[in-house]
Formats: structure tokens, sequence, C-alpha cells
């Protein structure tokens, strides 16, 4: 049993990228897909799939690396709210990753979403992890 399956997602993606991995496989949950759909939007992951295994099911994702330098798309996943210090935002306090080069994933009332979308929308909530 995973008792922080966001930073399980994060390390896993973390370490397939180390090991030069072209695929990792993660165990499914709402938010690991929606995170998932959000690094595919913003184009830190070449593409992914949702496989049901009559179970939780797993998320399959084909990492992204540069063509000539094979350095990996992602050079940072840091987890920012943990289950033993949960860190919220107001849309006034949500911070820029990297000057706006990276993003910070947000959990709000209106769903999971990118640090962008959550200050259009004028919403705060979670800040869940950065990516850059």
């Amino acid at each position: 049993m995973v008792t922080d399956p966001i930073a399980d997602f994060l390390t896993r993606v973390r370490n397939a990228q180390m090991a030069r991995h072209r695929i990792v496989e993660i165990p499914a949950s709402n938010v690991k897909k929606r995170m998932t759909e959000i690094l595919y939007e913003k184009g830190y992951i070449l593409k992914y799939k949702f496989e049901d295994d009559n179970k939780q099911g797993v998320i399959k994702i084909a990492l992204k690396y540069d063509a000539v330098s094979k350095e990996p798309a992602i050079k940072s996943l840091e987890r920012i709210s943990r289950p033993g210090l949960r860190q919220y935002a107001k849309p006034s306090e949500i911070r820029r990753v990297q000057n706006g080069l990276g993003i910070s994933i947000i959990s709000t009332s209106k769903g999971v979403m990118s640090d962008k979308e959550a200050r259009a929308q004028n919403v705060g909530g979670e800040v869940l992890c950065s990516i850059y």
C-alpha cells in the first residue's frame, strides 16, 4: 500500500527518465489520470494510454526525450503539498514555476488543473506538484 500516491507517480516518472526508459507504467486513479493529461497537454510527455485491468487500472506513459541530446523533456518533478504538510494557495498566491517556463498542478474545487488555468478561472486549491 502506498501512503502518498501522487509522490509515487512523480517518483516512477523521475526514475524511469533517469534510467532512460521509453514507457513507464503507473497504477491509475482519477487524480493521476488528470495529471497525466495535463503533462501531455503541456508537452512534457509523448503520449499516454489508460488501460483497464479488472482492478484499478494502469496508466502507460511514453516519456519524451530530446532527439539530439537525449535529455528528458522534464527537468524536475517536485512534490509541493505532502500528506504531513498540505500547501494551499489562493489564486493571487499561486507562484509561477521557473518564471513561467514550468507548471504547477493544482487540485481545485473545479478539478485538477495547471496553475495558469487556475489563475484564469480565479480558483485556488492544493498545490500538488511543480514541473519544469
